[in-house]
């Protein structure tokens, strides 16, 4: 199961009735905006069983893969984390009811129950990051792997009890309560920069300009990091340019990394595959490569029954390897893809249906879904990143009591203050309107 884990990360690599909450102030770096807890911590040993968490890879694997399908038709180079969007709209999911959460789950491949999905989601996350900062490797560097969540509330706004436990209790996310009515802008650079500095910078820029705005409610977010160096590190001198054939059939030069070692390698028609471990032996990169003119009928085959099968196929061989150094990013909206992958009424403002978020059924959706990831490939290593971002919005003005009437039909007075101060800075009164 581990491989299969080390795979979902590494080469597919890769969102309250009012409760009582207790404000703690944000660090310093933060802003005006304040942090608020229930009174439920995570739990931090869940009882799930080894059959739960492996039905959780085995679907989290095949939206992997419905997901590469997606996102490879709009696409060359590409680095995602479906690990960290599945987080995301898991947390997201704590709040769906009727259709809206089936058809989540359908598109998720969320096959457990939900009240076993969220735990078991829970001690995934901690049994991958414990393969994380307790082994070292020959160079005493740690494999770190650092898996975050957060959820950023509009100030004032009724959530349920409920889901913030679910939260709390399962994804170790406190409510940090916002104003996006107020300072859209400054939320969004607020959101961003948390984002990262828990990704070492690598994701930056998260949330563009101009998608927060006054009826956004709720965001949820998930950001993972992970460096690591290779068990077997490539020597540095060794790395000479090379050439690498694009799929249109030009040649382009690039800096070709290149060893001789034993390493898990299996073949079949038309595909050579290679297992390159990292450091520590608790994480791995398997890269599939196929024939010359086969790449894009090797690559529709591909799923995770296929890349199960390769895994369990390696052996340990000789190899000469050859591999480019590389870097890049992605980032893309998700609306249109899970969409496409049957999960529609969640974008609809007028079907959408998370009323176990704030217990109106016909109130929030899902405005915005947003992925961006990182992945550098050196002869150290690799360090990767990706973070997802779920924006939730109200479908018109936010719901209010019965108005109380206030009706200026006659004489009134008036006065100008200056908030911060209580200054009033004019003052006056209203007799005439007409004069």
């Amino acid at each position: 199961m581990h491989y299969l884990l080390n795979v979902l990360l590494l080469t597919t690599i890769a969102l309250l009735t009012c409760i009582a909450f207790f404000p703690e102030p944000m660090p310093a770096d933060s802003g005006s905006f304040t942090y608020a807890e229930s009174g439920v911590t995570r739990e931090m040993e869940p009882e799930v069983s080894e059959a739960e968490i492996a039905e959780v890879v085995r679907g989290n694997t095949e939206f992997a893969f419905d997901l590469y399908e997606m996102i490879g038709r709009e696409c060359g180079n590409m680095i995602y984390s479906p690990y960290s969007i599945s987080i995301a709209l898991a947390m997201t999911y704590a709040g769906a009811r009727e259709n809206t959460a089936v058809e989540m789950a359908d598109t998720m491949h969320y096959t457990l129950p939900e009240e076993r999905l969220h735990p078991t989601l829970n001690a995934l996350e901690q049994e991958i990051e414990s393969h994380a900062d307790q082994i070292l490797g020959s160079g005493n560097e740690p494999l770190r792997l650092n898996v975050v969540n957060s959820i950023w509330g509009q100030q004032a706004y009724e959530f349920q009890q409920p889901f913030l436990d679910t939260i709390a209790r399962n994804y170790g996310a406190g409510l940090r309560l916002v104003d996006f009515v107020i300072n859209p802008d400054q939320c969004r650079m607020t959101i961003n920069d948390w984002v990262a500095q828990e990704t070492e910078d690598k994701i930056q820029d998260l949330i563009p300009e101009d998608i927060i705005d006054i009826m956004t409610r709720l965001i949820l977010v998930n950001a993972i990091y992970f460096k690591a160096t290779w068990q077997k590190e490539f020597e540095p001198e060794d790395t000479e340019d090379g050439d690498f054939h694009i799929p249109d059939g030009r040649t382009v030069t690039v800096p070709m990394m290149k060893q001789t070692e034993t390493f898990g390698y299996t073949e079949g028609d038309g595909w050579q595959a290679i297992q390159l471990r990292y450091d520590g032996d608790t994480a791995s990169m398997v890269i599939i490569l196929p024939a010359e003119g086969r790449f894009r009928e090797i690559e529709s085959r591909q799923d995770a029954e296929t890349v199960q099968n390769i895994i369990d196929s390696l052996d340990y061989r000789r190899v000469n390897l050859q591999m480019p150094r590389f870097e890049f990013e992605s980032d893309f909206s998700l609306n249109q893809m899970l969409e496409q992958l049957g999960m529609v009424d969640a974008f609809d403002m007028n079907a959408a249906n998370f009323a176990g978020i704030d217990g109106l059924p016909d109130w929030l959706y899902i405005k915005a879904a947003i992925h961006k990831a990182f992945i550098s490939v050196d002869e150290e290593g690799t360090e990767a990143a990706a973070a997802t971002a779920v924006m939730m919005a109200g479908r018109g003005g936010p719901p209010v009591d019965e108005p109380i009437d206030f009706i200026a039909n006659r004489p009134f007075i008036y006065l100008i203050r200056d908030v911060p101060t209580d200054a009033i800075l004019f003052m006056g009164r209203v007799m005439n309107p007409a004069e």
